[in-house]
């Protein structure tokens, strides 16, 4: 198949077009789209599209692709539309363009706060370079598919926009929840988001049947489990995930680690850590797994 084809069953790849004023977030923008799963690139003249998009389909592995475009790219920004004719002809792409500015006051604040200059900036006037920049992008924007202000927006906020426009159903997996169990005595996981301690629940350690085995074992499960507090406890604790993974979605997380602790972190925390992972698999959430101090013995 030639390059650019495609299968008539076949949905064309999505290229995002990043483009707007210089300080309006850019770079935050891209980093949103390559948590999302795009495939990212920086500064890309425009010149260089065609032949990259090429390249890409070429891989056949790369079927969403975020480009920022803007006014770095010196004279040979001004050759965009053409290429985007060019991308339009061939079919090979469904690309669209997102457009950020942001007041002229909020820029200038943005400059100032971070100390670097304007990519205009021959003259050193910050809020000139913003006003001849807005002026040379004016038939840009109205090619825009969207345009976001992002003056008033926390970058949080700017993350939840950009999931909005460009994630889906088939883009729930990117985000991602991690699960680790572990013993008390060896410490508290460093990169916990949630931290539940389970020392509380029925110890295997004290049946000496089931001290050398693990929560991975099933009779071990069966005893955490088979008593009424275990049986309360985890009816409440899914609820709770059941609740806050949908808020942490919401603010614009890619991945949710969840840590479960006991003493020794080879019973308790094992199965309570297992039954969590079969109950979110089932609500569909991308979910791995680690028994941090499994191998570790004592209580």
């Amino acid at each position: 198949m030639a390059v650019g084809a495609t299968d008539a069953n076949t949905p064309l790849p999505r290229l995002v077009i990043v483009t707007g004023l210089s300080g309006a977030g850019k770079t935050q923008v891209l980093r949103h789209l390559e948590d999302l799963g795009f495939f990212c690139v920086d500064n890309l003249p425009p010149a260089l599209i065609p032949k990259f998009t090429d390249l890409c389909i070429q891989t056949n592995s790369i079927d969403r692709l975020a480009l920022v475009v803007d006014i770095r790219g010196g004279i040979f920004f001004d050759d965009l539309f053409e290429v985007l004719n060019e991308l339009k002809q061939k079919g090979a792409y469904q690309y669209e363009i997102l457009f950020l500015e942001a007041s002229d006051e909020c820029l200038v604040r943005r400059f100032k706060e971070s100390r670097r200059s304007h990519p205009l900036s021959e003259h050193g006037e910050i809020l000139r370079c913003i006003q001849e920049e807005r002026a040379c992008l004016q038939e840009l924007r109205g090619h825009a598919n969207k345009v976001i202000d992002t003056s008033e927006l926390t970058n949080t906020q700017l993350k939840v926009g950009v999931s909005e426009l460009f994630s889906s159903r088939v883009d729930l997996p990117q985000f991602r929840v991690s699960i680790i169990s572990f013993g008390y005595k060896y410490g508290i996981p460093l990169d916990s988001d949630l931290v539940f301690d389970v020392r509380f629940l029925p110890n295997p350690y004290y049946v000496p049947e089931l001290q050398l085995l693990t929560g991975n074992e099933e009779v071990v499960e069966k005893y955490v489990s088979g008593s009424a507090v275990t049986d309360e406890f985890m009816k409440k604790f899914l609820v709770l995930i059941d609740f806050l993974v949908p808020e942490y979605i919401k603010e614009g997380k890619s991945i949710l680690t969840i840590a479960v602790g006991c003493t020794g972190g080879r019973h308790r925390s094992v199965a309570v850590a297992n039954n969590l992972e079969r109950h979110l698999k089932e609500k569909n959430y991308r979910v791995s797994i680690r028994h941090r101090d499994i191998d570790h013995s004592g209580l």
